[in-house]
């Protein structure tokens, strides 16, 4: 099968009614969850991660592919009107898009910001199409050591890079490893780690984890945050408000070129996702800018520039996930689940064997932005009345909805007890300033992580050298050696700068 015969497969996947509606509603509930602060992505995927248990792999993929970008875009609206990022990817959008707001432009910022995460979106696929087969090609000429340096290097890399300190981060993704190994170990078929209770005899629920780590906990950490807030009020935003001018066009373009390229190449390393590249972006505008002082103020380079970023680069990070099975953000390690429940394995042979779903997920991604662009324009007078909606009345009715979703699973009750064990968890974390997002990583790659490394010390007999003669697999370990060093030697340097040696020679 031909390059243009699999995209033409993976279009007639895409454009399925089915899974065409179930895209469409994904898109929308995304868009309508995001513009809520406080809600979130993980809010969000936490709500349907149930419903895709019960439709095709494709279908559901599909879905939460949608809900994902789709409260990426939402979450702008609430910057720019509120001054709240929606996500935190779209933190940086309160910088110059409220300032904007504040000037009586919401209008023009709500557009350009629609526009840039659209071309960023673009971008990001048009590099998923045509790096994805190589990649996944050359994958498959991994074995068991390579498979194990790999998901390593994942799950180091998301630990280290956007985790803030990196003990904390590693310290995590242990933790999600040693959760993700409960269970019934795979060669052998002895429980262990379950301590007699049967709930957990087929290892902790990979829905119950999730939607307690990341959506109830988001949603007690924003309870008094988000209800304590004053309630602002917005003006109605007319079509004839969003026609940018020149201007607004020509600074825009040039920034948002920027930010895709940005966002499409650092978006691809495991553990980035769109709320780096996004500050990463927003800092290459304002150093390169004439008029750096503009920024802050309502500059439209420092909306534009950030939006493209965070939607090429959490597009992006679907080319290690889908490619290699290395889940590029926390969420698709959530999608990640989605498929080992349905019995898929992901990883290079998904292209080549699941080909209707690879390229129907793939090509959906045109058909949910295409949806997005016009779905976010025309409806966001609607959009300005979601705002509204007292946050006192929305939390307990999305808690009500995640135990009824964990619940009905697998119509164990004892499930609705671990989402509340790792909602407290999760708590904890938030506390103590441990990052969550290393943590599904693990659990997710666990398993897989703990396979390869017994199946290449079966095959070696034991000898641990088989990871290091390998040329691949020592490759991907310095690889792994730099990023767990760098952290350190940068530390080191910064305290050798800011307390020098002194010359006792003087």
């Amino acid at each position: 099968m031909n390059f243009t015969d699999t995209l033409i497969l993976g279009l007639n996947e895409a454009l399925r009614l089915e899974n065409l509606i179930y895209c469409l509603f994904g898109a929308t509930l995304g868009t309508f969850l995001g513009v809520l602060p406080g809600i979130g992505v993980f809010v969000s995927i936490s709500l349907l991660f149930p419903v895709t248990l019960h439709l095709e792999p494709t279908t559901g993929l599909i879905m939460l592919a949608g809900l994902y970008y789709g409260t990426l875009y939402g979450g702008s609206t609430a910057s720019i009107l509120l001054n709240v990022p929606g996500t935190p990817s779209n933190a940086v959008a309160c910088l110059d898009g409220y300032p904007m707001s504040q000037q009586g432009r919401a209008g023009v910022a709500l557009l350009i910001s629609s526009l840039a995460s659209f071309v960023g979106g673009s971008f990001a696929i048009i590099m998923l199409i045509g790096f994805s087969s190589t990649i996944a090609e050359n994958a498959l000429k991994f074995q068991s050591p390579e498979y194990f340096s790999l998901m390593v290097l994942g799950l180091v890399g998301a630990s280290v890079i956007g985790a803030g300190r990196a003990s904390k981060g590693l310290a995590s993704v242990v933790l999600g490893v040693l959760f993700g190994v409960v269970g019934m170990d795979l060669i052998s078929g002895v429980q262990r780690f379950d301590f007699g209770v049967n709930g957990l005899a087929d290892g902790i629920p990979i829905v119950a984890l999730a939607m307690g780590i990341f959506g109830v906990t988001e949603i007690i950490s924003s309870i008094r945050e988000q209800c304590e807030r004053e309630p602002h009020a917005l003006k109605a935003v007319s079509f004839r408000s969003m026609i940018p001018t020149r201007d607004d066009i020509k600074r825009s373009v040039g920034s948002t070129a920027r930010g895709s390229l940005l966002g499409g190449l650092v978006g691809t390393l495991p553990g980035t996702g769109g709320f780096i590249t996004s500050f990463m972006s927003y800092a290459v505008e304002r150093g390169i800018a004439k008029d750096p002082d503009r920024f802050g103020k309502g500059a439209i380079e420092g909306l534009a520039a950030p939006e493209a970023s965070n939607n090429a680069a959490d597009q992006a990070a679907f080319i290690p996930t889908l490619t290699l099975g290395i889940p590029g953000t926390p969420v698709l390690a959530i999608l990640l689940g989605v498929l080992i429940i349905h019995g898929i394995n992901p990883g290079p042979n998904l292209v080549f064997d699941e080909p209707e779903l690879f390229w129907g997920l793939v090509m959906s991604f045109w058909v949910g932005n295409i949806v997005l662009l016009f779905l976010n324009v025309p409806l966001i007078g609607i959009w300005i009345k979601v705002l509204a909606i007292p946050y006192q009345i929305l939390y307990p009715a999305i808690v009500v909805f995640v135990c009824i979703g964990t619940y009905s699973v697998n119509a164990n009750a004892f499930d609705v007890v671990v989402l509340a064990a790792f909602a407290a968890i999760g708590y904890v974390f938030r506390i103590f300033g441990y990052p969550p997002a290393p943590l599904i990583l693990g659990f997710v790659l666990g398993p897989m992580l703990e396979e390869n490394l017994r199946r290449s010390l079966l095959v070696s007999r034991g000898d641990a050298m088989v990871f290091f003669e390998r040329p691949i697999s020592m490759t991907i370990l310095c690889v792994t050696a730099v990023i767990i060093i760098m952290p350190l030697l940068l530390r080191v340097w910064k305290k050798r700068k800011q307390y020098p040696t002194p010359n006792f020679d003087e």
